[in-house]
Order: structure tokens, then C-alpha cells, then sequence
């Protein structure tokens, strides 16, 4: 074992020593400034050099692209400016949205990666459409997966566009504080990928291949700036908000009005580390979850939406597996459970975070977050903790290690002495090899409870190879029946799982199709507190075509096998009898699936599911379809239907999942969404509604509702509304 883990190391560090020969670009200096409306009149624009030429990415990845993109690019002592020209087969720009943050699919819009210390792992995005709709993001982890793409991040940039015939233009004037550098830097990484949806071409400055995402920062030419950029000196952001909340608790004939106060704050320190403060913090303004149909035993992780866990958050949220043992989960902090075993939200009195460089190899991340105790609901107050330090190794890879704490607060006496800590050590070695084909990561941690330090180990190793026509990958994991994080998600304890999968990719030289795959891919569970007992079985065959007209046909055949170790309700259904635990169920299923281009007025996308389940049958429709008003409103409808057929005396239930969502874009800086979700299975109709003014830069006025219905006895639960204006204030 010893010798095969040497091995697979050493293959990590082999893999990781590639290199590639990038294309470079000189960013001129001048004693000089433009006001950004986006029309590319200023003189200064002909002095200097344009970018080059662009490539496509979709649906071919070796020739240039139809539609051409000129940038140009210059700074002074405090900005960067970018002119960007965008060619077009015509003037039908599909822009769903006036919304500033859009996720770029489905849509026409350009979008720069600027990685400011050169180490393929992190970048800064800033993107704008033909209505001049702009949106920024943080990309970590190499740009390898969607999941290290967020676009919760703000910070206060100009920039503009305007539209002529066959072409529009656009002008961005992005402070140098807006981005961490190393003072006396000469050299950014920078990559720019355009959608365009008239001609249904993807374009990228830098060529990617094909089967590489067109955000990975494994591809990126050089941006040389003329003068060496200085000190940056970032100016102390304040960001104070109050909010009025009026609710009423139907369920316990209770109501309330507060007023709360609070506040953030955004200190740089140097070039590269941010300190972020955060008082009496408040997130009702936070777009809502979507709710979902959930038929395995199992907990589901939604993502992280609060401003303040956004910022540098691959510091401290990509240790381990997400999907089985994530350490750390930013979600769990201000979240609690009552005395009735329920879920609910726990004030935080405040914290802070510091993250970003320390050097040009290794990062620094620090939290701390108080949270309040709740007497009435047994809850103590808890001190959250998580310290991580990130070590560039080779091209693009990284050693890291961290530590966690959290700790009760005071002496309440609902506390037992085996809650009063829980700790979490670990260490990470994550590969990324040069040019991305090699991906990887080995983990292991330890936790610590009261009396409680033998053993509590998770360890897992993962790697995969993506080339254009042959993906490959292999996870396994180990988690102990002890292993404990209070801040992270843990699905399961005391497995030993094994992940595979295969993927062949066939590109045909003509016709519609631009490619189409053929997976295998099986997983397999034991339990080593059953003596390796074999307690989950997944083999799964998948098929994919996708489209040049960017629409996608795929089918699927699943074998299962689920042991039970204990009884189980797939169906959710209150009082009904559960199925038997220790005992195993085998079941089939076989699915298709269909999704339109979403850049259509009319788009859809859909799939069902047929099969055995446990010991009866299942039946799944699902489908989503959206209408684009271009450019005012979006509407969407999400519906899903589950019918579950079990023998008697088991359940059977027939469930719904039902989500209307509207947007309404009034202008740039006046939004409206209200999304409507329901779920028998969770016997709740919820309403969401939310109207937002953006009066000044980052700053906002909120006026958020909420209602709550139950449905199996229709009648109201909880309603809310809340107003709250957030203002942005740099000192």
C-alpha cells in the first residue's frame, strides 16, 4: 500500500511539471483617463495595440472564429481601461436580462479573466453584454469545474456599451483595487471568451480545447504593462444597512416587528490580503433556495449565497470531497437546531475573515464568526473557527492545511460535555497539471471531541485524466463511523467508496452533431462496521448528443442495489410504515432527456425516469421551460412529478413539485423576481418576492415577502416582509 501511494504521488508531480507556450500582449501607460460610455471616440484608443485575433471554442476549436472581437487595453496609475469591439451577424443580441451578475449562457456577452498572480488557480472575470449589463466573479480552483465559478462577489467598477449595425463596442474602467497584485507586478495571466448566440459560436482569445471548460485558467496568454504597477492603495469600504422586518408565526398565533442595525467592512492590508468585518449581520435579502424532491436517506448541499462567505471561499470550502466529507460548509454557520430536532436560524452576533496572499505562493485564511445564544430554544452561543494555509507547488497545483474549531461559548446548562468542541485537522495535496488534463486530489483529516480522539479519520484520493476523446477518473474515499465536522457537510459516515468512470467522446467531422459521448460509470459502498459489508451498488450507462444548434438528446440505464440498515420511507409520507431495514433492494431504471438552446425566446428542457424502486415502482417527469421578453422580463416554470408505487401495506405517494419564477428588469438598477414553490412532499407553498433598487453604486433598496402555506390542509404558516437598504461607502 505504501509503494502504491508513493507511486500515485509521484505520478501527481510528474504530471503537474507540463508547460505550454502562451501568446503575450502589451497594456500601454498613459498620463490619462476616459469616462467609459462605451462609445471608443477618445484618441487614445488608436495609440494602442489591439489584443489579437480570436479562436473558436464552440462547435469547432481549430479554426478562428466567424465573428471577430477586437480589445485594447491601457492603464494609468489607478485604472485599468479596456475598449472591446464585438462583430455580429446581426443585430438580434439575445439579452434576457438588464441584471447586473448574468451568468453568461444562453446569452451575447464578452467576459475578461485576469489571474493577477500568475498562478492558474484564481482569477478576477469581468464581463458586459450589448446593453451594457455588467457582471464580475471570482474563479478558484483552475476554473476546472462550475462549482469554483461565483458570481456573488461585488466590487465597484464602470464601464458601458453601445450598439451600432452588425457590431457593438464597450468600455470598462476597472480600478487597480479591485484586483490583488504583488506590488511592482509586470505580468497578469489573461484570458477573454465570448457567446455568440446570433451565429451560435463560442470564441476565446487563448485556444482551449474543446473539452476543456472555456472559464479554465490552464489557458491564458499575458497581459506586459509597460510600467510596473505600484502599491495598491484601497480605500476602507463601509457598508452599512438597516432593515425593518414585520412577521407572523400562524403555526404558534405569534407576531413581531424589529429593527435591526448593522454592518460590514472591507479593509485591504497591503496588495494581496483582505480583512472583512462583518456586525450583527443580516441576509434576508439573500435570493431564496430552491426546495427540491429528495427520495434518498441523505442530506443535499445548496450553495453559499451571503456576500460576506464569498470572498476568497476556495481558501476555506474545497478541502476533502464536497460530496462526501467537506470540513467545512459556511452554510452550517448561523444555522442551529431547536428542541424539536428542527432546523433554524441562529443570529450571528459577528466575525471576521482574512484572506488572500501572503507571497506568491502561499495564502492565508482566517475566520471567526460568534453566534448568539437562544435560551428559549436551548441553543448556545458557539465560537466558529477555521484557520487554512495554501502552498503553490509546480505548474498549477497546491499543498494546503487547515484547522478547525468550534467551540460553546459560556456555560448554559442545556449544554452536555460532548458539545462543548468540535475540532478538525487536515491536510490536501490537489493537482492540476498544466494544461489541465490531469486533475487530482489526496486528503486526510482527523476530528476531535470531548473524550473522543481515537481514530475519527476521513482520507480519500481522487484522479482523472481529460483528453479530447477519452475522460477517465477515479474517486475513493474512507470516512470513519466517528469522524465528526459540526461546520461541514458529511453525508454519510463509515463507508468505504469507490467511484469510477469512463467516458469516450466521438467529434464528427460533418453534420449536426458536434459530438456525442458514451459513459460508464459505476459506485460501489461497503460498511466497515458490518465487516465490509457491500451496502451500495450504482452501475450506470449514459449516452449524450449534443448539438451545433446547441440543443442536447442524452438516456440513461441505471442498475441499483441498496442494503437497508435501517427502515426507510422513500416516499416521505407521515405515519406510514417504513420498509424493512437489513435487507437488500435491487432495482433498475432507465431515463431520457432533451434541452433546447436556451438562447430561443422559447426554451425547454426535460426528462423522464422509469423503473423499479426498492420493492415497487417509480415513475419521474420533470421539465423546465422559459420565455425570454427580451429585454425586461424572464418567466420560467420548473415542474417535477414523482409517482412512487410500493406493495401494501407501504406507501404510495404521488409528488409535485411545482416553481413559477419571474423577473422583471425595469432598467439597470430597478429589479423584481418573485418565485413560487410548491411541494406536497414537503407540504409547503412558498412565495418569495423581492423588488430591488440599486440608487448608487453596490448600494440597494430591498423590499423582500415572504409567505408560507401549508397544502395537505391549506392554510398559512408564516409571512414576513422586510425592508432594508444597504449603502456602500468607501473611505
Amino acid at each position: 500500500m505504501t509503494k502504491f501511494l508513493s507511486a500515485v504521488v509521484l505520478m501527481f508531480f510528474v504530471v503537474s511539471l507540463h508547460s505550454q507556450k502562451t501568446p503575450s500582449y502589451t497594456v500601454k501607460h498613459f498620463e490619462t483617463t476616459i469616462v467609459p460610455d462605451g462609445i471608443l471616440d477618445e484618441a487614445v484608443w488608436e495609440k494602442t495595440a489591439l489584443i489579437g485575433a480570436f479562436q473558436q471554442h464552440f462547435p469547432s476549436d481549430s479554426i478562428a472564429a466567424q465573428y471577430q472581437t477586437e480589445i485594447r487595453m491601457f492603464t494609468n496609475d489607478k485604472t485599468l481601461f479596456v475598449g472591446i469591439k464585438v462583430f455580429g451577424k446581426g443585430d438580434d443580441w439575445v439579452i434576457p436580462s438588464l441584471e447586473r451578475d448574468f451568468r453568461a449562457g444562453g446569452n451575447d456577452n464578452i467576459s475578461l479573466l485576469f489571474d493577477t498572480f500568475n498562478d492558474g488557480n484564481n482569477a478576477f472575470l469581468f464581463g458586459t453584454n450589448p446593453f451594457g449589463v455588467r457582471r464580475e466573479a471570482l474563479i478558484s480552483g483552475g476554473g476546472g469545474t462550475p462549482g469554483g465559478f461565483t458570481t456573488s462577489w461585488d466590487v465597484k467598477w464602470r464601464g458601458d456599451a453601445k450598439r451600432y449595425k452588425g457590431y457593438y463596442t464597450a468600455e470598462m474602467a476597472i480600478p487597480l483595487t479591485s484586483f490583488k497584485f504583488a506590488e511592482g507586478e509586470t505580468k497578469w495571466r489573461f484570458q477573454s471568451y465570448r457567446f455568440d448566440q446570433q451565429n451560435n459560436e463560442n470564441s476565446v482569445w487563448h485556444p482551449i480545447p474543446q473539452n476543456q471548460p472555456i472559464f479554465s485558467l490552464a489557458f491564458m496568454g499575458d497581459m506586459v504593462f509597460e510600467k510596473p504597477l505600484g502599491k495598491s492603495r484601497t480605500p476602507i469600504a463601509l457598508i452599512p444597512f438597516i432593515n425593518t422586518l414585520a412577521d407572523k408565526d400562524f403555526e404558534n398565533d405569534a407576531s413581531q416587528t424589529n429593527f435591526k442595525i448593522g454592518g460590514d467592512a472591507k479593509i485591504a492590508i497591503g496588495n494581496a490580503m483582505n480583512l472583512d468585518i462583518t456586525v450583527n449581520p443580516d441576509f434576508s435579502n439573500v435570493e431564496v433556495d430552491n426546495i427540491f424532491t429528495n427520495l434518498t436517506r441523505f442530506e443535499v448541499s445548496l450553495p453559499e449565497r451571503r456576500q460576506f462567505f464569498v470572498d476568497n471561499n476556495d481558501l476555506f470550502g474545497n478541502f476533502g470531497g464536497r460530496r462526501d466529507s467537506n470540513p467545512f460548509f459556511s452554510r452550517r454557520i448561523g444555522i442551529a437546531t431547536d428542541t424539536d430536532g428542527n432546523s433554524v436560524e441562529n443570529d450571528i452576533i459577528g466575525g471576521l475573515r482574512l484572506s488572500g496572499k501572503l507571497n506568491e505562493t502561499l495564502r492565508l485564511g482566517f475566520l471567526n464568526i460568534q453566534t448568539a445564544e437562544d435560551e428559549s430554544q436551548e441553543i448556545a452561543s458557539n465560537n466558529n473557527m477555521m484557520v487554512a494555509l495554501q502552498q503553490k507547488v509546480f505548474s498549477r497545483s497546491n499543498i494546503s492545511a487547515f484547522f478547525i474549531n468550534r467551540q460553546t461559548f459560556g456555560d448554559s446548562e442545556f449544554t452536555t460535555p460532548e458539545e462543548r468542541y468540535n475540532r478538525v485537522v487536515g491536510v490536501d495535496y490537489n493537482l492540476a497539471s498544466a494544461d489541465n488534463t490531469w486533475n487530482g486530489k489526496f486528503y486526510a483529516h482527523k476530528s476531535f471531541q470531548p473524550d473522543d480522539d481515537e481514530g475519527n479519520f476521513s482520507v480519500g484520493a481522487n484522479l482523472g485524466r481529460n483528453s479530447r476523446y477519452w475522460t477517465v477518473f477515479a474517486d475513493a474515499v474512507w470516512i470513519d463511523e466517528d469522524f465528526t465536522s459540526d461546520l461541514g457537510f458529511i453525508r454519510r459516515t463509515d463507508i468505504v467508496k469507490v467511484v469510477s468512470s469512463v467516458n469516450r467522446t466521438f467529434w464528427p467531422k460533418k453534420g449536426p452533431i458536434n459530438n456525442h459521448t458514451l459513459e460508464f460509470f459505476p459506485e460501489l459502498i461497503w460498511r466497515p462496521s458490518l465487516d465490509f459489508q457491500k451496502t451500495d451498488q450504482t452501475l450506470s450507462v449514459f449516452y449524450r448528443v449534443n448539438l451545433k444548434n446547441l440543443s442536447e438528446y442524452r438516456a440513461g440505464l441505471t442498475n441499483n442495489f441498496i442494503f437497508l440498515t435501517n427502515s426507510f420511507d422513500p416516499t416521505g409520507t407521515e405515519g406510514a410504515m417504513e420498509l424493512p431495514g437489513n435487507q437488500g433492494y435491487y432495482f433498475n431504471t432507465a431515463s431520457i432527456g432533451y434541452q433546447s438552446n436556451r438562447a430561443k425566446v422559447f426554451a425547454f428542457e426535460g426528462g423522464t425516469e422509469v423503473g423499479s424502486f426498492f420493492n415497487g415502482n417509480r415513475f419521474s417527469v420533470n421539465g423546465q421551460a422559459t420565455l425570454r421578453v427580451q429585454p425586461k422580463a424572464l418567466i420560467s416554470l420548473d415542474v417535477r412529478y414523482d409517482r412512487i408505487s410500493l406493495p401494501d401495506p407501504f406507501p404510495s405517494a404521488n409528488l409535485w413539485l411545482i416553481s413559477p419564477r419571474f423577473r422583471f428588469t425595469f432598467s439597470k438598477s430597478v429589479f423584481w423576481s418573485t418565485l413560487v414553490q410548491y411541494s406536497n412532499q414537503r407540504d409547503n407553498l412558498g412565495i418569495n418576492s423581492r423588488l430591488q433598487w440599486r440608487f448608487a453604486p453596490l448600494s440597494d433598496l430591498f423590499i423582500v415577502y415572504n409567505d408560507n402555506y401549508a397544502v395537505n390542509i391549506f392554510e398559512p404558516r408564516f409571512r414576513s416582509i422586510n425592508l432594508k437598504l444597504t449603502y456602500w461607502l468607501n473611505i
